[in-house]
């Protein structure tokens, strides 16, 4: 059976690598991008959705906080980034920055909240958005949105970590992130190259 990493879409082969998946230690990594063992889903799992129907698409869109519509129009821009696309980013960016502006004040943002958060993203957000992309047909929109989710999870990783092991998770090492696609990799250096978009280690960024 083959399992396949949510995060970077790298594939554990149990029959090339000789070791069930299951029997691997609670605590190995993706090899690619140091996503947990439990970000993997074997591979029979993938199911098709069905398309929802353009009432379906406006009334999730409806449910959005503002907040949410700034992360995803952020996520826009830096797939039009990513291609290249300039004006295009810059407008998304606009409208990003307009949604934040008109986000309220979060009165108690600490990890309960944010890891609801960012659960929230992976089971809501992300799916609504990649649904309206692709019934529009649009093939960047669609792109931007997977990675956002593929980053999300990263992040839902992240601080699961920090909440199991706190300030010992990150002790001793670099917190990286993707400036095109917002990927965090925790290690000494960042990447070669992003396994989620792509880019070359110089287009991350070193936050702590």
């Amino acid at each position: 059976m083959k399992y396949i990493c949510q995060v970077c879409g790298y594939v554990y082969d149990e029959e090339a690598e000789g070791i069930p998946f299951a029997e691997l230690p609670d605590d190995w990594k993706c090899p690619m991008c140091k996503a947990p063992k439990n970000m993997f889903a074997a591979e029979e799992d993938g199911v098709a959705e069905a398309e929802p129907s353009q009432e379906t698409i406006e009334t999730d869109l409806e449910k959005l906080s503002p907040g949410a519509m700034s992360a995803l129009f952020s996520n826009l821009a830096r797939g039009a980034e990513k291609q290249y696309r300039e004006h295009e980013a810059s407008l998304l960016r606009k409208i990003a920055d307009y949604f934040a502006s008109a986000s309220p004040a979060v009165p108690e943002a600490g990890m309960p909240y944010i890891r609801a958060l960012a659960d929230e993203d992976i089971s809501s957000l992300y799916p609504e958005a990649k649904r309206t992309a692709s019934a529009h047909g649009d093939r960047g929109a669609l792109r931007a949105c997977t990675w956002g989710e593929k980053t999300g999870r990263m992040l839902q990783a992240v601080l699961e970590s920090y909440e199991k092991e706190g300030e010992s998770a990150l002790a001793g090492t670099q917190i990286w992130v993707c400036s095109i696609c917002g990927f965090i990799y925790i290690g000494d250096n960042p990447p070669a190259l992003c396994p989620v978009c792509k880019v070359p280690d110089w287009k991350f960024e070193k936050i702590v």
